[in-house]
C-alpha cells in the first residue's frame, strides 16, 4: 500500500499514527506530497482525491481512499480485530461520535484559523482568505479544548476506557494547535496531562521520522 501524505501535516500524523498502532509500517510506501508548492492542488494529485486534500491511501489495485477516518477504518480492519474504530456496536458508536466533535471542535476549525487569519501555506495556495471568520474558528477551537479537558477529567481516553481513533483525532488537532502556536489554556489541565501521556507513545513520538528511509 501507498500514503501519499506530507510528514508532519496534522492530518496526516492521524493516518501514520493508526499505521504505527496496528504494526503497518512494512506494509506502506510513503510518498510525500509538497504541501508547500501547492502539490495537493495540482490535477496530478487531484486524480487520486478530487478533495485535494492529504493523506491519501492507495491500495494495490489502484483504489484510493481519502479521509482519515475512511483510512483508519480500512487499515484497523486489516487484521479482523479492529481496535481503534471499536469492537462493539456500543464502542463504534462512541468512538465515531467523539472523532467527529474533535474533527469539527478543534481539528477542522484551527485548519480554518490557519488558512484565513494566518498566513496559512502561502499566496498561491492561499486565495481567498476571510479573516474575521478564521479568528470565530480560533475561538471554537479554544471552546473545543475546554470541552474535551472536561471529557478527560472523567475517564482516561477520549471515548471511554481505552485509546481509540477518537484519541488519535484530537491529537491531530492539538498538533496542528502547536504548529499555529494556539496554546491549550492552563485551566485545561486533564487535557493538558493526557496530551503528555500521548506524546509518549511511540506510535505519536516517532510518526514524523517513520516515513525516512531505513
Amino acid at each position: 500500500m501507498t500514503i501519499h501524505d506530507w510528514s508532519t501535516g496534522p492530518y496526516p500524523a492521524r493516518v501514520r499514527i493508526a499505521v504505527a498502532e496496528k504494526n503497518l509500517r512494512s506494509r506502506i510506501n510513503f510518498v510525500s506530497v509538497d504541501l508547500t508548492k501547492g502539490e495537493h492542488k495540482k490535477p496530478e494529485f487531484l486524480a487520486k482525491n478530487y478533495s485535494g486534500t492529504l493523506p491519501v491511501l492507495e491500495l494495490d489495485d489502484g483504489t484510493f481512499i481519502a479521509e482519515c477516518t475512511a483510512i483508519t477504518e480500512y487499515l484497523d480492519g486489516l487484521d479482523g480485530s479492529p481496535s481503534l474504530t471499536g469492537g462493539t456496536p456500543r464502542e463504534k458508536g462512541l468512538i465515531h461520535m467523539m472523532s467527529k466533535r474533535a474533527e469539527l471542535e478543534l481539528l477542522d476549525a484551527i485548519s480554518v484559523y490557519f488558512h484565513h487569519a494566518t498566513p496559512g501555506l502561502g499566496p498561491h495556495v492561499e486565495i481567498y482568505q476571510n479573516a474575521e471568520w478564521g479568528f470565530r474558528q480560533r475561538d471554537k477551537a479554544l471552546r473545543g479544548m475546554a470541552y474535551f479537558d472536561g471529557v478527560l477529567k472523567k475517564q482516561p481516553f477520549i471515548a471511554g476506557e481505552f485509546f481509540s481513533m477518537a484519541d488519535i483525532t484530537v491529537i491531530g488537532g492539538l498538533i496542528f494547535a502547536g504548529l499555529v502556536k494556539l496554546e491549550v489554556p492552563a485551566e485545561c489541565a486533564a487535557l493538558q496531562a493526557w496530551y503528555a501521556r500521548m506524546q509518549e507513545r511511540p506510535s505519536v513520538k516517532n510518526r514524523v521520522t517513520m516515513s525516512d528511509p531505513a
